[in-house]
């Protein structure tokens, strides 16, 4: 299992981490690789990572969710963020044959910051 840290510098934004997963995949693996966010704010995915595609999902979320108006918010003011963090999810499978990501020619492990800017873990189990 393999760890890396992701700092973040806006409340929502979507970063692609597919390199920072690959460098983390042995060699001589062939299976799955599972990532997984140690966070109740934060998620991850598999989709393009075309800069305005990005964008694109940092808006589709916060438009999906409202920023205010949660019952959670009376606790610590972040509801917004669990329950954005619900619709991504905190983990991606991956296959994986001879050390290497097997993901569509499109496709790149993103990771989805809702509550930052924060440092973040990720874990790589391969």
């Amino acid at each position: 299992m393999e760890r890396f840290e992701v700092d973040t510098e806006q409340r929502l934004s979507v970063i692609d981490i597919t390199d920072r997963v690959a460098e983390r995949i042995p060699p001589d693996a062939t299976g799955t690789a599972t990532v997984f966010v140690e966070h109740t704010t934060a998620g991850v995915t598999v989709n393009e990572a075309e800069s305005r595609l990005l964008e694109d999902f940092e808006a589709a979320l916060s438009e999906l969710v409202g920023d205010s108006g949660w019952k959670h918010d009376q606790i610590d003011d972040n509801a917004d963020s669990h329950v954005r963090s619900l619709l991504v999810g905190p983990d991606v499978t991956v296959p994986v044959v001879d050390g290497s990501l097997r993901l569509g020619r499109w496709q790149s492990v993103l990771f989805v910051e809702c509550d930052g800017p924060r440092t973040r873990s990720v874990r790589v189990v391969a």
